[in-house]
């Protein structure tokens, strides 16, 4: 997990992105310079959406599945042939099973019991959420008792916060429905899109934050 984002440092966020504009709006998400996205499983038809983008776009986009909270829904993501799975939480049926099988696996932390709880089962890059709730510096915080961990935040960011975050100790950020206009969605200005995604991208690569 730690090399994906590594690679891929901002997680395009999707929850209930209707079937008809889906591919579309991946699509001017990717050609702006994404290639990281989470189908959130607070989607009904998340596993079917996943199917879609897996099968019609480019073979580069990395497809996560988010907000896992069982089994059943880790097992349903990775049938539907997910390259990583998000959960919001520290959940230890899930942080077993996605060590035995090898699953690029982003668990949820908050506190460095969490923490501690994900380093026995080998995840040293976690999900710090929700981050807008905690200080800036709190994930270099955390990297004093646990050096070897990094944090990729989520909950409240934006393109205009994510180099902040960057700046302060995460190794990347996932962003939802701030990452584009709503406007622009809702007239599906996929060409707007792209020309505000490939700015956002070019302005952190100019701070070398990429």
């Amino acid at each position: 997990m730690e090399n994906l984002i590594k690679n891929n440092p901002i997680i395009a966020i999707l929850r209930n992105t209707p079937d008809d504009i889906l591919l579309d709006y991946v699509k001017s998400l990717y050609n702006g310079g994404l290639r990281a996205f989470e189908i959130s499983y607070t989607t009904k038809n998340a596993a079917s959406q996943i199917r879609a983008i897996k099968a019609n776009l480019p073979k580069d986009i990395l497809i996560g599945a988010g907000t896992i909270l069982t089994l059943k829904d880790t097992l349903s993501a990775q049938d539907a042939g997910v390259d990583f799975i998000l959960s919001p939480a520290t959940n230890i049926e899930i942080l077993e099973f996605c060590a035995n099988n090898h699953i690029n696996f982003l668990p949820g932390v908050f506190t460095p019991t969490d923490v501690s709880i994900c380093l026995k089962y080998g995840f040293s890059t976690m999900k710090l959420f929700p981050a807008n709730s905690l200080p800036l510096n709190y994930a270099k915080n955390l990297q004093g008792p646990f050096p070897h961990t990094n944090y990729v935040a989520v909950g409240g960011i934006s393109p205009t916060n994510t180099a902040t975050y960057l700046k302060n100790g995460y190794c990347g950020v996932g962003i939802g429905s701030s990452l584009v206009d709503s406007h622009d969605f809702e007239h599906q200005h996929w060409d707007t899109i792209t020309n505000n995604i490939h700015s956002f991208i070019d302005g952190l690569k100019k701070e070398d934050l990429l």
